[in-house]
């Protein structure tokens, strides 16, 4: 495995000044922002398309410094009901892809999407229940009528472009669980896996280690975030898992994003090491960094410091033993 990093956090930085920074941490991979809520601060998308010398050059900075790119990421929501958001976010993931092929980089992360429970609809609408009944009508609609529709034409042209999609498992869109992912997988194409972020697993109560059994069986991970949740379950038993408070009440939150070791113990990560192994994932680690006690700086060396204690590098050898 190798360890990166979601570059998005250094958006403060040169493009360069990143790559040094990642560089001189010990990391050995960038998953690159394009667009989307994430922004682009390290990639000219546009630009990188239309020259191959501008491609070249992006390129050999990357791996001038023994470095690769894990990932483009442009996290959005390609079915809004905000049809100018929904079209800047499709136009985006597009870009993305033939750029991604362009490039040699693999994998292209992303959300689901979340569609309004109607035509006519002006917000996102996520049910979360299948009663009273108009909620179970809703996720059928959006279901069959937004996010397969769309899903089978996104995902057959990473495919044709010979590039996987990751989708983050995140609250708030419609696929976030093991199921949901593997329903629109079996309903579009294989190119269809999990960018699988642990962190949003564990607030809906989802054990990663399961989840990576699950999705390391269907062959369905294609990209990994690390990043680490706080349970305060006094604020559960006030709250609840759906706290709708803001990130910034991390005194009442019942939950809350913290570095990697910070919110669950180093052999709870070092199991899910050893599970993604054992199901076929071995590939990048990608630290992200939302912790709100910890500065970008301090979060994120904490994070790699507990990853790099971790994490299995090496190809395993023979069993001498047996």
């Amino acid at each position: 495995m190798k360890l990166g990093v979601f570059t998005v956090l250094f958006a403060d930085k040169s493009f360069t000044e990143m790559l040094d920074y990642v560089k001189a941490s010990g990391l050995t991979a960038v998953e690159i922002g394009t667009g989307g809520y994430p922004g682009g601060a390290h990639c000219p998308l546009d630009e990188l398309l239309e020259s191959k010398d501008k491609r070249d050059a992006y390129l050999h900075e990357v791996e001038s410094r023994g470095l690769t790119i894990s990932a483009f990421s442009c996290h959005g929501n390609p079915i809004s009901p905000d049809e100018a958001f929904a079209k800047e976010c499709r136009e985006t993931f597009k870009k993305t892809v033939l750029l991604a092929e362009l490039l040699g980089v693999p994998v292209v992360n992303c959300f689901s999407g979340t569609a309004g429970d109607h035509e006519g609809a002006k917000y996102p609408n996520w049910p979360v229940a299948p009663w009273p009944n108009e909620y179970g009508d809703v996720f059928k609609w959006q279901w069959e009528e937004k996010l397969i529709p769309y899903w089978k034409e996104a995902g057959q042209f990473a495919q044709d472009h010979r590039v996987k999609v990751g989708l983050e498992l995140h609250g708030g869109f419609l696929v976030h669980t093991p199921y949901t992912l593997l329903k629109l997988r079996e309903a579009t194409c294989e190119a269809i896996g999990a960018n699988l972020d642990p962190s949003h697993l564990w607030w809906q109560g989802i054990d990663p280690v399961g989840a990576i059994k699950i999705l390391g069986k269907a062959g369905a991970i294609h990209h990994f975030h690390a990043k680490d949740t706080y349970i305060d379950q006094e604020n559960v038993n006030m709250y609840g898992l759906l706290d709708m408070q803001s990130y910034n009440n991390v005194q009442t939150r019942a939950w809350t994003f913290r570095s990697v070791g910070c919110g669950h113990s180093l052999q709870e990560w070092s199991d899910m090491m050893s599970a993604l192994r054992t199901y076929g994932y071995d590939y990048v680690v990608s630290i992200e960094h939302e912790d709100p006690l910890m500065s970008i700086e301090e979060g994120f060396q904490r994070a790699a410091k507990n990853l790099q204690s971790v994490l299995i590098n090496d190809v395993p050898g023979d069993m001498w033993w047996v």
